[in-house]
């Protein structure tokens, strides 16, 4: 039986949507399946969720990290914006069926955050403590100058 999946309204609310009538005539044995609680994930979804804020010099972008082994976080930077990768590897201990609830994503994720001003990608530095990314990025100065002595050739 094809099974519609719920809009991202309806899982942030934890809501129904009013089936039409050809749905109403499902079996009971499928209506009676395991107990949902309106928070299930899609095995290919995977969030990660920042923080992001300016100081007089420098952007910064926070975001959890947690369970993810330093050689499989990529981060790539360009005056514009900033990309984070990476894969969290789920270690099955647990049969699925005993499962009550599964929130934490796991498996690949990928963020990319338009920076809300020019960086200096190659001043940038990023560093990972307790699960925590931080990744510093500092402005773009465009009123620099640079005051040249000219050569004799």
């Amino acid at each position: 039986m094809f099974k519609r999946r719920r809009s991202f309204f309806e899982r942030l609310t934890g809501s129904i949507a009013l089936e039409d009538d050809a749905q109403r005539d499902v079996d009971d044995d499928a209506r009676n399946e395991a107990p949902t609680t309106g928070w299930e994930r899609s095995e290919d979804v995977s969030d990660l969720g920042i923080d992001l804020y300016q100081t007089p010099n420098e952007i910064i972008v926070h975001a959890f990290v947690s369970g993810v082994k330093p050689e499989d976080l990529d981060v790539n930077i360009t005056r514009e914006s900033v990309t984070i990768s990476g894969k969290r590897s789920e270690q099955k201990q647990v049969v699925e069926d005993s499962y009550f609830f599964r929130e934490l994503s796991w498996g690949s994720f990928e963020r990319t955050i338009a920076l809300p001003q020019e960086v200096e990608p190659e001043e940038a530095e990023a560093v990972e403590r307790h699960g925590l990314l931080t990744i510093r990025l500092p402005k773009l100065n465009k009123d620099k100058t640079q005051k040249l002595k000219v050569r004799i050739g």
